[in-house]
């Protein structure tokens, strides 16, 4: 006989341990199940750290998500006593006309979100530990930073089994399926039924997800912590958050947090995965030299040779924009997937939203832009 609950939630990562604490708060019984317990280092969601920012250049539609986002953040933090967020600031530099800078002036024209620009005389003073070439522009977002991402997950988690919701980990789901009224989910263990399910499996979404026929590409990210050699990288000296848009690919990275390691990674590019769990974690020849060019040409006090590295993995949609909306044939499954490695700052906000899905089938959240029936998630049918 099927265990029976109001919500399942499957995939309890970051946006998973969102809509689960959304979904409990709300007086539900709630079930999330994954593979691997909260926290852990398998998916998309870890390596301690992720940019948190408001002039969203990939676009500007995201910036309303984004303010309640922020919102969220607090509301959490108060809630379980624990620091999260840290207002470091952002500090973007690229051509002027490039996909950065533009797009954070965009939107910060569109929804006054506060950038400041840097002028040239300015930038050695301001940002020592910086080499920003002379046909660059730099602006700087104070209301940036960073998160600590797998305290969020963990907290989205606790908070939602004080409100009564379970989570079974190290529990494989192997089917699932609605007849529009109940969803029925089953396991390597058990059987589980309820009113709505939420489907937020990260790296697995593809094959959850597979009669959506959404082109979803799994691709390997690896992360490095490199030796600092100065103090001017320093989060207690001002260093922040930083986003660099060159013409060889995109990278970001952190203040040093613990005073002697800063990490730093390639946000373009990556390989391919075909297995999630079989990804190599490993350091390969062709992972670090062009984030250990990117390291020599601009931030040059920085020890080029990782200390330590970790992998996590992209889950990209075509337009590299997010899938959150309810399934097309089954309105009591709701979808968020394809967060193409720009999503883990919303997962507070849509987390809210994905329990709304689920539970209405819509959402006053501005999530229209990433619905499932936009053409970019159909290249065939266009």
């Amino acid at each position: 006989m099927a265990h029976t609950f109001d919500v399942i939630v499957l995939g309890v990562g970051g946006f998973g341990s969102g809509a689960f604490d959304h979904l409990a708060r709300r007086g539900l019984k709630v079930l999330g199940l994954d593979r691997f317990p909260p926290g852990h280092d398998r998916g998309s969601s870890h390596g301690e750290t992720r940019i948190i920012r408001k002039a969203y250049f990939e676009h500007p539609d995201y910036v309303p998500l984004l303010l309640r986002a922020y919102d969220l953040w607090h509301e959490l933090e108060r809630d379980i006593g624990q620091t999260l967020f840290h207002r470091a600031g952002l500090l973007i530099s690229g051509p002027p006309h490039g996909e950065a800078v533009a797009g954070a002036r965009l939107a910060r024209d569109r929804y006054n979100v506060p950038l400041e620009e840097i002028p040239r005389a300015d930038l050695p003073a301001r940002f020592p530990g910086f080499r920003i070439p002379d046909e660059f522009d730099a602006v700087f977002e104070p209301d940036g930073g960073y998160l600590e991402v797998e305290n969020c997950v963990l907290a989205h988690a606790r908070r939602g089994e004080r409100a009564g919701g379970v989570i079974r980990s190290n529990e494989t789901v192997r089917a699932w399926s609605s007849n529009g009224r109940t969803v029925t989910v089953t396991t390597e263990r058990d059987t589980y039924s309820a009113a709505s399910l939420v489907i937020t499996a990260g790296a697995w979404a593809g094959t959850l997800l597979a009669d959506l026929r959404i082109p979803l590409q799994v691709v390997r990210k690896p992360l490095f912590w490199c030796p600092v050699r100065s103090g001017d990288y320093a989060v207690q000296s001002g260093c922040p958050t930083f986003y660099f848009d060159l013409p060889r690919g995109s990278f970001y990275g952190f203040p040093s947090i613990d005073g002697s390691t800063l990490k730093v990674a390639e946000h373009s590019g990556g390989a391919p995965v075909d297995d999630p769990l079989l990804v190599n974690r490993e350091i390969q020849p062709d992972d670090f030299p062009r984030v250990g060019e990117f390291l020599r040409e601009h931030m040059p006090q920085i020890d080029p040779q990782p200390a330590r590295h970790s992998v996590c993995l992209y889950t990209v949609t075509p337009d590299h924009h997010f899938a959150v909306d309810v399934h097309p044939q089954y309105r009591n499954v709701a979808v968020g997937a394809g967060f193409s490695g720009h999503g883990f700052k919303f997962t507070s906000v849509l987390g809210e939203a994905l329990a709304d899905l689920a539970t209405t089938g819509r959402s006053d959240l501005p999530i229209e832009f990433l619905s499932l029936d936009r053409k970019a998630l159909h290249p065939t049918t266009m």
